[in-house]
């Protein structure tokens, strides 16, 4: 990025950018990869978020569609949903909020919707959810899937055969802050109409790239994704799942906070419920005033479909020890 950042203030910003051409097509092709898709499918946008604007206003879905999501389902997707004219449905779900595959295999067959979004580890909780499983279900009923996986990406396997498969740069893959990514399959790419088309020589999906663009910032996701490579993902996510399992049963009742997943689940997250009185925003600040330990204090408006009061998450990442574990739970 700092490289990056000289050629721009030296060379100018478009000459800069040209010299990145051949880096940034090499990430969108890995990026590509991770989720089962081509380089062509790709684009690099601002955010998760910008990847859900950039899709919506493409897609341009009639107003009334009705697109199935999860109660749990984090509550600015659901505002983007709404603002586009999109009427959110609930799909059924387990009493932990894991998606009910008997219940997503009827509403598929009975009542299809226009498409179904699912966000494969939530922003409020460390659960991950049978997103293959969904996609196999929704491809044998020719509904789209798209799957949020701001959470997931680095963290949990996206190769999961869903038409759109939109992230982040800046959580589980240690990115920069500015930068997401918008994968979507060339058989729904054909449905979108972007603002501004691009030539026809030019990857359809490039259109919803902005020109301009953070280009430093998208050159540092392309180096952290090849770190991520050279960890090697399927190590990378055994790794964050034994962190996970070893933090809940850390935590689990200490100080009178319990874990919210299953201490099992097999992700690095781990959301802790208060004991009676105790105000989580206030537990966050003095944790990281007072020990330097850094955790996120999460209200029930993050999604107020499922949750009916703040956790605290903790989000341990590869260069965890025991040690920092152990001070989180003294702390506590």
């Amino acid at each position: 990025m700092a490289h990056h950042a000289r050629h721009e203030a030296e060379l100018g910003g478009y000459v800069a950018e040209v010299a990145a051409d051949d880096l940034l097509q090499q990430g969108r092709s890995v990026i590509g990869g991770l989720a089962g898709m081509a380089a062509a499918d790709v684009a690099f946008v601002e955010s998760a978020q910008a990847a859900l604007v950039a899709l919506l206003t493409g897609w341009r879905l009639p107003a009334g569609a009705r697109v199935a999501c999860l109660p749990g389902e984090y509550a600015p997707n659901i505002a983007q949903l709404r603002a586009y004219g999109l009427r959110p449905e609930p799909l059924p779900a387990d009493g932990v909020g894991r998606v009910d595959l008997e219940g997503v295999e009827r509403v598929l067959a009975s009542d299809p919707p226009s498409f179904v979004h699912l966000t494969q580890i939530p922003s409020h909780r460390g659960l991950l959810q049978p997103a293959a499983e969904v996609a196999a279900l929704c491809r044998a009923a020719g509904v789209p899937l798209v799957v949020d996986a701001a959470q997931s990406l680095a963290h949990a396997d996206v190769d999961l055969g869903a038409d759109v498969v939109y992230g982040t740069s800046r959580k589980w893959l240690a990115g920069p802050r500015g930068v997401g990514v918008l994968c979507v399959r060339p058989a729904l790419a054909a449905q979108l109409t972007p603002v501004l088309p691009e030539r026809d020589d030019v990857p359809p999906m490039r259109a919803f790239e902005s020109g301009e663009a953070h280009v430093a910032g998208r050159v540092g996701l392309v180096v952290a994704v090849g770190e991520h490579l050279a960890a090697g993902p399927d190590r990378v996510r055994e790794r964050l799942a034994s962190i996970g399992r070893t933090t809940r049963a850390l935590l689990d009742g200490v100080g009178g906070w319990r874990v919210v997943e299953p201490l099992d689940e097999p992700t690095a997250t781990t959301t802790l419920r208060p004991p009676d009185g105790v105000d989580v925003v206030g537990v966050r600040g003095r944790l990281l005033a007072e020990h330097g330990i850094v955790v996120s204090a999460i209200g029930p408006e993050r999604a107020p479909g499922e949750m009916t009061g703040p956790v605290l998450r903790v989000s341990p990442h590869l260069d965890v020890a025991l040690d920092d574990l152990e001070a989180l739970a003294a702390a506590l």
